[in-house]
């Protein structure tokens, strides 16, 4: 890809159903329908592992409910990525649909745990480390 970072702040379904159908599933003598899933192509690890045109730095984040920072290292692990941005989820932080988030800035080289902040200012924050990484000062 010809960019120096890819961030992937968006969360894409795991799955997806197999066979969707072409028209509106209507209420009926057949009881509910089975759904077939099927796993999604997972965009970050495709990314991350692209070879020669990985971007200098690639950026994932988990949303965990549970053990957020092993979860967050071993998704690093497995995707290959450079940094992922945890953060707990669970329905007693009011993280969603809320305006405060605590993070965890995961890499190879140990957790960042940066303290409760508006979600607009834990975006400067992640957007000055990444320009600053570029830069040489570090991933």
């Amino acid at each position: 890809l010809p960019v120096d970072a890819a961030v992937f702040a968006a969360a894409v379904a795991d799955w997806r159903v197999a066979d969707a159908a072409g028209q509106k599933i209507k209420k009926g003598e057949a009881g509910a329908p089975e759904l077939d899933l099927v796993e999604n192509p997972d965009i970050l690890a495709s990314i991350a592992k692209h070879g020669t045109l990985r971007p200098r730095l690639v950026v994932g984040f988990a949303a965990e409910t549970q053990n957020v920072v092993p979860h967050a290292q071993a998704k690093l692990a497995r995707k290959g990525c450079d940094w992922i941005v945890a953060n707990d989820v669970s329905p007693e932080t009011g993280i969603m649909g809320g305006d405060l988030n605590t993070v965890h800035l995961v890499s190879a080289d140990g957790v960042e745990d940066w303290p409760s902040a508006s979600k607009t200012e834990v975006a400067r924050r992640l957007v000055a480390r990444i320009g600053g990484a570029l830069a040489g000062e570090g991933v």
